[in-house]
């Protein structure tokens, strides 16, 4: 327990010293020492690019009321001030979160034009209904995201081989916008609440089927042509196309 002959200043000392040993009854506690910042896992650079990368994965995971700027910086261990020098706020975010999805468009395609505008018109739908809530962002704002406007620019480019003139392919390609980003929101209600689209169409048959015909007499009367399987998203945008071409802008 105890130390003699203790050298002090070169020379013996009897002081005794006290060193502190464990005993079954008073074990010995020891406070480990902090880790240094610099044996710490140095954090990842922020940046505009990993603000967005969190926020996709906070809606992926979390859903949409899950998406603040708090919860974005808490995810990349910073503080939410820190990431308004990269982003002014949520809508922001979710703009730039927005074309970051548009990113995985494929902008060529096997085809005819019209084939082509097809292809790109299912493959921009299908990048905005992954994401619950960014479908809605494209309804409301003018692309200006540099994927976004790489998708608009090829569907100018197959409009223009279509025959269309300026003023018609440029009008023509904001209404393919909007019905690609509506047939997107409409999309992304299934895939990102769990739902499937069969299960969806089939509770409004049963409810179509139980109201009174003396009220909706076209409803009752159409109701198996209203609720018939088939192809509707490659119809509408023929339905479309083809009226834009016969519908020079004016």
């Amino acid at each position: 327990m105890f130390v003699s002959n203790v050298v002090r200043h070169g020379r013996r000392s009897w002081r005794p010293a006290f060193v502190p040993v464990a005993t079954p009854r008073y074990p010995l506690h020891v406070t480990p020492e902090p880790i240094s910042r610099r044996a710490r896992p140095a954090k990842a650079p922020l940046s505009r690019e990993a603000i967005v990368r969190a926020g996709l994965a906070i809606l992926d995971r979390d859903g949409l009321d899950a998406l603040t700027m708090r919860r974005v910086a808490k995810e990349l261990d910073t503080g939410p001030a820190s990431l308004y020098v990269y982003v002014a706020n949520r809508d922001d975010l979710m703009a730039a979160m927005l074309d970051e999805a548009l990113a995985r468009v494929p902008l060529t395609a096997e085809g005819t034009w019209r084939e082509q505008l097809h292809a790109l018109v299912a493959a921009t739908v299908e990048a905005m209904s992954r994401h619950e809530g960014l479908a809605a962002v494209a309804l409301g704002a003018i692309p200006t995201g540099a994927n976004a406007l790489l998708v608009i620019d090829r569907m100018l480019a197959l409009l223009k081989q279509g025959g269309l003139d300026d003023i018609t392919a440029a009008w023509a390609v904001d209404l393919l916008h909007l019905h690609s980003a509506a047939a997107a929101v409409e999309q992304s209600a299934h895939l990102t609440k769990g739902g499937k689209e069969e299960t969806v169409v089939a509770d409004a048959d049963r409810h179509y089927a139980a109201l009174p015909a003396d009220r909706y007499p076209m409803i009752t009367a159409l109701r198996p042509a209203l609720f018939s399987p088939g192809d509707r998203d490659t119809w509408g945008l023929d339905v479309l196309l083809s009226g834009i071409l016969r519908t020079p802008a004016r």
